[in-house]
């Protein structure tokens, strides 16, 4: 059991590390996903306690919106990367890409700083850039293509058309919560 939580540990560190020899090894081992899952909560739980004044039901409602974000935005993904944009060498599957998105949510577990209040915006900020930029090395790893810049484009498409599915996801669950 401590072995399996040091590497856990030692995986959520190299994924913050930007190491893309992690999303490979996340993208092979299909035991990864339940991991993948808790970086995802974690790293929702570390951001929505800075928006926690909202009560359980707003840290509820944040982290259902992120799971929901998450696979959206890895289905997206999986759509876009091997359908529309792939390369020559693109082979994946939508479970890989849940696993290596799942775990380039890391760096957002540093938001549980962003408490202090006159920090918080820029811990955001900076942690959003950071997941950003593990996004794209975990798509770029688990689409094996060999240009940044196609699994950049992949990241923005996919982006936009989540932004879209959580803002309305957003809006249902508050209006639903208001009643």
């Amino acid at each position: 059991m401590g072995e399996n939580v040091s590497s856990f540990k030692d995986r959520i560190v190299r994924a913050a590390k930007l190491d893309a020899q992690l999303y490979e090894e996340v993208e092979a081992d299909k035991s990864a996903l339940n991991q993948a899952l808790v970086v995802v909560i974690l790293s929702s739980l570390a951001g929505s306690l800075n928006i926690g004044r909202m009560g359980f039901g707003g840290i509820f409602i944040g982290i259902v919106i992120t799971l929901t974000g998450w696979i959206v935005w890895a289905y997206l993904t999986y759509v876009i990367g091997t359908k529309l944009l792939p390369e020559s060498e693109t082979e994946s599957s939508f479970t890989e890409l849940l696993r290596t998105i799942g775990f380039s949510s890391s760096p957002g577990l540093i938001r549980v700083v962003g408490v202090v209040p006159f920090i918080s915006g820029p811990v955001f900020f900076i942690t959003s850039i950071w997941m950003l930029v593990a996004m794209v090395i975990a798509v770029r790893q688990a689409l094996d293509y060999r240009s940044t810049k196609r699994a950049v484009g992949v990241c923005l498409i996919g982006w936009v058309f989540q932004l879209a599915v959580m803002a309305v996801m957003f809006s249902l669950l508050v209006e639903t919560a208001a009643k």
